[in-house]
């Protein structure tokens, strides 16, 4: 059994790596993103989730400091407080840093972008103890590197994100959602419609075969909006349930024995994908299904059933249009049929290069990028 650092906060982080020199480490947070890529070869592991604090809070200037290792979700419960939010939906309990580290968001990324987007000021530990710091409570601090978008989707591999600042939304007073049953590319054209039409939707999520539309503000402009978006979508458009999106997040989620797979296209490239992956996942007898954000090309894959090896051709199939696609959910024996990544993206060189200058000794997380570094 690997030994554990579970540090408390800034300086006990740092101490926990520089008294770990010479191990490799496995940086842990929520462990709702563990299976993200590779498997990460480790002596021991990092535990973030001992920094769970709140920093500061400023209501007034809508902004939140948070340590890393805090969950999302008990963030979101403190800023409900003051009606406010950190604009970001993710499907998985993660804790703040997490989010950072795997670029996770959810639908609302239509309108809100990603963690990027939220996030204006980071602390960092290096693999030699390093302490590092990037913007601050300013929103449009851009002074220095931008350490923050860096480390955006690094998956643990270049440092330890210590302390997280974040710009802040005010809550909606009312928000509905719009359902269509429709395929990829209605969809997306309905979608385009929604948008042009000025109604504002927060969040387009095509989803198992129903286009999601998201409403929020007061109540009578969501009212409004809802009944002007139903006469666009046609007669088979109707209010959603409440659960609608947590269905999408199930999607999203799989569950054991699942494959997921998540990637990025442009936008109008949604249909063909989902040609693809219906193609394939017929061919090999798998269960498929998928969510979307079109408009933000964002997509998930899930597989289930068949076996290890029919999951597999899916995926080499959907690499083989899309190399970067992340497998976040691996079936049983799936690690055994390919690698956890496929054909390198052009600016390999350039990510090699940055994780050599961040981590030469290759300490944090060896293996997350495997086969490419």
């Amino acid at each position: 059994m690997s030994d554990t650092y579970r540090p408390t906060g800034l300086a006990e982080l740092r101490d926990a790596l520089v008294d770990s020199k010479g191990e490799r480490l496995a940086v842990a947070g929520g462990g709702s993103a563990a299976d993200w890529g590779g498997a990460p070869e480790h002596d021991a592991v990092l535990d973030t989730t001992g920094m769970s604090g709140l920093i500061s809070y400023n209501p007034t200037d809508m902004t939140v400091a948070v340590q890393a290792g805090m969950p999302f979700a008990t963030l979101q419960e403190t800023l409900a407080e003051n009606a406010q939010w950190v604009a970001l939906d993710p499907a998985r309990a993660a804790t703040v840093g997490g989010l950072v580290a795997t670029a996770d968001a959810g639908p609302v990324r239509h309108t809100y972008g990603t963690s990027r987007d939220s996030v204006i000021g980071v602390t960092v530990v290096l693999a030699d103890g390093t302490v590092a710091r990037s913007g601050g409570y300013v929103i449009k601090n851009v002074a220095g590197y931008d350490l923050a978008k860096l480390f955006h989707g690094s998956l643990g591999t270049l440092g330890v994100l210590a302390e997280v600042i974040l710009r802040l939304h005010p809550r909606p007073a009312a928000t509905a959602t719009l359902a269509v049953p429709c395929d990829a590319a209605t969809a997306f054209d309905l979608g385009g419609t929604l948008v042009h039409g000025g109604l504002e939707p927060v969040a387009l999520e095509w989803s198992d075969g129903v286009l999601l539309a998201r409403f929020d503000g007061t109540a009578g402009g969501v009212e409004d909006r809802l009944r002007r978006a139903r006469a666009l979508a046609g007669a088979d458009a109707t209010e959603a349930a409440a659960d609608a999106w947590d269905a999408v997040a199930d999607l999203v989620r799989g569950t054991d024995g699942d494959t997921v797979v998540r990637l990025g296209t442009a936008p109008d490239r949604t249909a063909s994908l989902a040609a693809l992956v219906g193609r394939e996942a017929s061919a090999h007898a798998v269960d498929a299904a998928m969510a979307s954000s079109p408009y933000a090309g964002a997509h998930t894959v899930r597989l289930r059933g068949a076996t290890a090896a029919a999951h597999a051709a899916v995926v080499t199939a959907l690499r083989g249009e899309y190399p970067a696609a992340t497998i976040c959910r691996w079936a049983d024996g799936l690690r055994d049929e390919l690698p956890a990544w496929g054909e390198p993206p052009p600016a390999v060189a350039v990510l090699r290069a940055v994780k050599r200058s961040f981590d030469p000794d290759d300490r944090l997380c060896p293996g997350r990028f495997a086969p490419w570094f």
